[in-house]
């Protein structure tokens, strides 16, 4: 549903507003789909950060909040998490902002 929403044309990842709106509070309050047992979501949410990394760094960093809690899971979701988490440090070149919060998690 959200990957349908943004493809609606008012949305764009160039709004921080429809970003937060949309991706984050997929992250943040849609726990059911964002935590699901697949992964999927946490693919999501890394896919997006490294997208926005280049466009809004400050909104990336904020986005991965979720993520950095990933040792308060199970160890199933753990790895899960952490491996997005690396995924995203392996991507190339970060913004000082998201390396910053991709390194403290994973230290």
């Amino acid at each position: 549903r959200v990957q349908a929403l943004m493809q609606h044309e008012a949305f764009t990842l160039k709004n921080p507003n429809k970003v937060r709106a949309l991706i984050g509070a997929f992250a943040n309050q849609n726990l059911i789909n964002f935590h699901h047992a697949d992964g999927a979501g946490y693919r999501f949410l890394a896919e997006q950060v490294i997208t926005l990394n280049a466009l809004n760094p400050q909104i990336a960093s904020r986005l991965l909040a979720p993520l950095t809690r990933w040792r308060k899971y199970g160890s199933a979701r753990q790895a899960l998490m952490k491996a997005e988490l690396e995924r995203i440090l392996a991507s190339g070149e970060l913004s000082s902002d998201v390396y910053e919060v991709v390194s403290k998690s994973l230290a």
